[in-house]
């Protein structure tokens, strides 16, 4: 096993809060290499982690400080997904591009900067991390994702595409109601997700041998029982997703789908 693969199971592994919030330097990412069946079986958690089996954060208007304090916890905790499952990826698919894996450690960085935004942010409203319940519900779906192609559309292109959508309609939220601390901190991370999607874009066409992939490469490509429905805001914001990479056939689609499969 490489040093960045040790490194990353670790990262995983841990149960302290410090070291999720600011890991070790990483080694170097190696050349690509024969894979090893490894994969973490699930995250460790900081004890201040109060991990539930149903979790759902607060719904718009963000009326009180304890209602706005919820809903970066629980985006706190999707980034902490975010970044495990990453790391986990490096470990899974050690026979991937030497470049993926290199984009791979970035996004693992930019979402553990989201994570402390968010804990900063949550610290303004008097709160702190673990004052609310988590559920791993990112990690129930993706940790045994079968492909580089599957993680890449189901994380990169679906869900954090999906948060160029939420974030957009949770920062008017915010703003709303006089927080633009708050909803400033969102409209940044949704800006910084724009780069992972493209990246996630980018690669499941690689990953298919495609100069581009369209919607239904990105459906086909993720595991059932998930489908796009689930990856998408109320609205899509197709002004930010095709700055991703989104193209207008891909979007029309994905209404459509939505349209045609409510209950998906």
């Amino acid at each position: 096993m490489s040093a960045l693969a040790s490194w990353a199971l670790e990262y995983v592994a841990s149960t302290s809060l410090a070291t999720k919030l600011d890991p070790p330097e990483p080694p170097r990412v190696p050349e690509p290499a024969p894979k090893v069946a490894e994969r973490p079986r699930g995250p460790g958690r900081p004890p201040e982690l109060r991990v539930v089996a149903r979790a759902k954060g607060p719904r718009p208007p963000f009326a009180t400080p304890e209602k706005r304090a919820h809903a970066l916890h629980t985006f706190f905790h999707h980034e902490l997904q975010a970044a495990e499952l990453m790391a986990s990826a490096l470990v899974a698919f050690p026979e991937t591009p030497r470049a993926f894996r290199v984009g791979l450690l970035r996004v693992l960085f930019d979402e553990i900067r989201h994570m402390r935004a968010y804990q900063e942010g949550m610290a303004v409203l008097g709160f702190s991390v673990g004052d609310f319940p988590v559920r791993d519900w990112f990690w129930e779906r993706l940790g045994d994702t079968p492909s580089p192609a599957a993680f890449v559309a189901t994380m990169g292109v679906g869900f954090e595409g999906g948060n160029l959508d939420h974030a957009a309609r949770f920062a008017k939220a915010f703003d709303d109601v006089g927080d633009r601390a708050s909803a400033a901190i969102v409209r940044r991370v949704g800006e910084e997700e724009i780069v992972h999607v493209r990246f996630a874009l980018h690669w499941l066409g690689r990953f298919l041998e495609k100069p581009r992939a369209d919607f239904g490469d990105f459906a086909r490509a993720i595991p059932p029982p998930l489908t796009p429905s689930v990856m998408r805001g109320p609205t899509l914001e197709r002004g930010l997703r095709e700055r991703a990479g989104f193209d207008a056939e891909f979007l029309d689609a994905f209404d459509a789908f939505v349209v045609e499969n409510p209950s998906g």
